[in-house]
């Protein structure tokens, strides 16, 4: 079970390093007619007098927050049920329920790890605002 936690855990932060570019892509699309146009709104864009604005920051990183952590909840949530699955097929071996027992309560304090995360990223992120 610990390999099992171990894969997620790797898959969870390679999908996470891998979608960071991403979202700094900016969301607008420029249509350029020539190429003097098309590299002032690519100047316009990395200054921030363009069509960026210096509040699209924290933005991003409270929508890379809102991802990683709805992915560490579901994961909790399938641990959870792992844990459950475990627990009502120990057949009373002290060893599996304590296992299972234990699965479930690394998932809950996930769950809450998740909640505060998400939580202290807002309140920071709204007194920078």
């Amino acid at each position: 079970m610990k390999t099992l936690s171990n894969i997620i855990i790797t898959i969870t932060a390679m999908l996470g390093i891998a979608l960071l570019p991403f979202t700094f892509v900016s969301a607008a699309s420029t249509s350029c007619s020539d190429a003097v146009s098309c590299i002032q709104s690519g100047s316009d864009g990395v200054n921030n007098s363009g069509s960026g604005s210096a509040d699209e920051l924290p933005d991003r990183i409270k929508t890379i927050v809102n991802i990683l952590l709805f992915l560490l909840g579901a994961i909790a949530v399938i641990m959870i049920i792992i844990g459950g699955i475990r627990y009502a097929t120990s057949n009373g071996d002290a060893g599996s329920v304590k296992g299972a027992k234990d699965t479930i309560l690394y998932a809950v304090i996930g769950l809450v790890v998740a909640i505060l995360a998400y939580a202290i990223v807002n309140f920071v992120l709204g007194a920078f605002q």
